[in-house]
């Protein structure tokens, strides 16, 4: 098969777009679509300065990755779990992170939850859920609070995470099973800053997985294979197998699914009789960050759980 672009060797076959590759194209073209997604969205600027939220995975490495080579002021936030597993998960995925990090020369803010607040993930989603279920409810909520909590405390203007489009299909697929329109109207690959919280961005959201898994392997960029050990069972891997099921058939399932849906929001063809609610929000009296609770957040009254519990 030839690249389509200098018809040499192709090395990268995307089904999806009837395109194949070569290594040197394929590796300008991904930065290339990422800037046009960027504009496309209204994402951010190069003047604007942008944490990336990363965790060791081809996803997020690779977007912080892109971001650089593209010149954005982008500096990347760790967040230390304390998950183990086969292997010690967050270790590992802690030490490609500053190993990336270090080899290219960029910032990397680490914040480790159990040191700053006492417990791991596991720990607080024993105590929150009385030792049943697992922490992956806690582990979102965590990490919501910790991401927005460092972008405001150090001024950044934009957070940026390495969502891909089988990421974003698969919550849309769950969302529009159970027509969560609450959900729906705030998917998208840019959520709004609001009362002291940083805008969210998506920059990979048109990137199939298997897209990223390429250009972090041409990139030589190592990072962890091993799935968060309580990621087994979960509904959103479910959701990306039946997705895989129609993409194998029809490819591009995947991208017209989610592209078409976008499309028709901005329209304005979906849930005309429905806005996004007005919520009165204000500022945590432990933590500052903007909650729609009365008094403490929902993060802060998990830990203030907790430590009564020690």
């Amino acid at each position: 098969m030839k690249c389509k672009k200098c018809g040499g060797k192709a090395s990268v076959n995307m089904r999806q777009h009837n395109m194949a590759l070569c290594k040197d194209d394929f590796l300008a073209w991904v930065p290339e679509q990422t800037e046009r997604f960027i504009k496309k969205y209204r994402m951010f600027t190069h003047e604007e300065k942008i944490l990336v939220a990363v965790s060791g995975g081809k996803d997020s490495l690779s977007l912080w990755d892109i971001l650089a080579r593209l010149g954005y002021q982008a500096d990347g936030l760790y967040l230390g779990l304390g998950i183990d597993g086969g292997i010690d998960y967050s270790h590992e995925s802690q030490r490609l992170t500053e190993k990336f990090a270090q080899d290219h020369n960029l910032k990397l803010h680490v914040v480790d939850v159990e040191k700053e607040y006492g417990h791991s993930i596991p720990v607080l989603a024993n105590i929150s859920h009385r030792g049943r279920g697992k922490p992956c409810a806690v582990c979102g909520l965590a990490k919501r609070h910790e991401m927005n909590r460092i972008a405001r405390d150090l001024g950044y203007d934009v957070l940026a995470t390495g969502h891909n489009l089988d990421d974003e299909a698969a919550v849309l697929f769950g969302n529009t099973l159970q027509w969560s329109s609450e959900y729906l109207i705030r998917q998208g690959p840019v959520l709004p800053s609001s009362d002291g919280l940083a805008r969210k961005v998506k920059p990979l959201c048109r990137f199939y997985e298997r897209e990223m898994t390429a250009y972090a392997l041409a990139r030589g960029i190592e990072y962890i294979y091993e799935e968060c050990p309580f990621a087994e069972g979960s509904k959103q891997i479910f959701y990306k197998e039946a997705l895989n099921q129609l993409e194998n058939v029809r490819p591009g399932t995947k991208m017209t699914f989610y592209v078409k849906f976008l499309d028709a929001k901005l329209k304005g063809d979906l849930f005309q009789e429905k806005t996004i609610e007005q919520v009165n929000l204000h500022a945590c009296p432990e933590c500052g960050q903007a909650t729609s609770a009365p008094g403490l957040c929902s993060f802060c009254r998990l830990i203030e759980k907790a430590r009564a519990e020690v």
